[in-house]
């Protein structure tokens, strides 16, 4: 059997280049984030198929990385259903190992709970162009906040982490769960019928309103109900005056304070703002799981055609551990994406503290080679980073591609046996 020098598909080797990117956002993150009090945790790779399979991650469920049984627990022999074979799973997203964790550590830990966490996930996905079966995601979550101080804090967080990053001019779109379920209800449709409107809603950008209508009419939905439906998104504004004429045309159906709370979440972000972005009101934003019972938003880049970040309130989601019910409000950047847009970009780390490398040549004494170390020492001491490396032949090459990596050509220097040459 051959050995395949190739990632497995769907996953992917990191180069020096984007690692050092990765990791200087990595430690932006960490900083910004913790600047606003959140906390760094970790939870493992693998959780209970039992917990992945809770119904609560959508078509995520469907893309689950699947682990047999181990040792003389997996019985191949007398295995009828998937059962008998699977008890665990790789986590395809952080929001539920972050439940599990918080149900079983919620005595040790302060309320609210501000947690910061970053790993990867996996998906049993179709790999295409920008997306992978393993990738990272970058959560950050408050747990038992119930008030719109917790959504607040999570979109401020969040932006002030993208102004950063020397991102500008986004939009930060936001909408409720309870809005949404409102809606339907004005229509006539079915509490039933929920989920497959709102699937059918959250193509709205792809085929516009008309094709929402002909979609619900053509699904079996009653004509004038969808038609109705359609009606409540005919109103251009997305400020806080779009929240309340929603709120006027949905009296009655629509639950007392949600509209209220939007407007202030707004408003508050609006006025304290850190970077270059915008906040509205999107009737049509739906994200797409399950889990989420309250705000959701979301964060799109017209230069890049795509969101960059997601999230909302999930308040039902830790009680299914504990039988108590546990407030949870979160937001996630798409790490995986934010990096491919700094690689298109060009992006270059800002440097911070200088880069040596120092090339000895081949056959140097002991004597030279102590001398160049020490040379090193003294450098790193001050809070340089020194490469050591033997020369090479084609030295030229050499330095091009040290230089490619990001050390300055003076600050590349070569130690003969002999004599110092720079």
């Amino acid at each position: 059997m051959s050995l395949v020098k190739k990632p497995v598909t769907g996953m992917k080797d990191i180069l020096p280049a984007e690692m050092e990117i990765r990791d200087y956002v990595t430690s932006l993150v960490k900083e910004t984030y913790g600047g606003y009090g959140f906390s760094s945790i970790e939870t493992p790779c693998v959780e209970h198929i039992e917990n992945l399979s809770s119904k609560q991650g959508g078509e995520n469920e469907k893309l689950i990385f699947k682990i047999l049984k181990r040792g003389e627990k997996l019985n191949l022999a007398e295995a009828k259903e998937e059962a008998d074979l699977v008890d665990s799973g790789l986590r395809y997203d952080l929001t539920l190992p972050l439940s599990r964790y918080y149900a079983n550590h919620a005595n040790e830990l302060p309320l609210p709970f501000k947690a910061l966490q970053m790993g990867s996930v996996w998906r049993a996905d179709r790999p295409q162009k920008g997306r992978f079966r393993q990738f990272v995601q970058c959560d950050i979550d408050i747990l038992g906040d119930a008030t719109n101080l917790a959504e607040i804090e999570l979109i401020l967080a969040t932006t002030t982490l993208l102004g950063k990053l020397d991102f500008h001019g986004f939009t930060v779109r936001i909408n409720d769960r309870r809005i949404l379920k409102a809606m339907a209800e004005y229509a006539g449709f079915s509490q039933e019928d929920h989920d497959q409107i709102f699937i059918i809603l959250d193509k709205m950008d792809k085929i516009g309103l008309d094709g929402v209508l002909a979609e619900l009419i053509e699904s079996g939905f009653d004509k004038s109900a969808a038609e109705k439906y359609c009606s409540l998104f005919s109103n251009e504004e997305r400020g806080t005056d779009g929240i309340r004429k929603m709120q006027e045309s949905l009296q009655g159906v629509l639950e007392p304070g949600c509209a209220e709370n939007l407007i202030a979440i707004i408003e508050t972000v609006d006025q304290i703002r850190q970077a270059d972005f915008k906040i509205c009101f999107d009737p049509t934003l739906v994200r797409g799981m399950s889990y989420y019972t309250g705000t959701i938003f979301e964060i799109g880049m017209d230069a890049f055609g795509s969101s960059v970040a997601g999230g909302g309130r999930y308040d039902e989601m830790i009680g299914r551990f504990t039988g108590q019910k546990t407030c949870a409000c979160g937001f996630s950047i798409g790490f995986e994406r934010i990096i491919t847009i700094l690689m298109e970009q060009g992006f270059q780390v800002p440097k911070g503290n200088e880069k040596y490398a120092f090339l000895i040549e081949k056959g140097a004494d002991s004597a030279r080679v102590s001398e160049v170390m020490k040379e090193a020492d003294a450098y790193r001491k001050k809070g340089s980073r020194v490469l050591v490396a033997q020369m090479n032949k084609n030295k030229k090459f050499q330095k091009e591609q040290l230089i490619k990596e990001g050390y300055l050509p003076d600050h590349i220097r070569d130690f003969y046996n002999t004599e110092l040459k720079k």
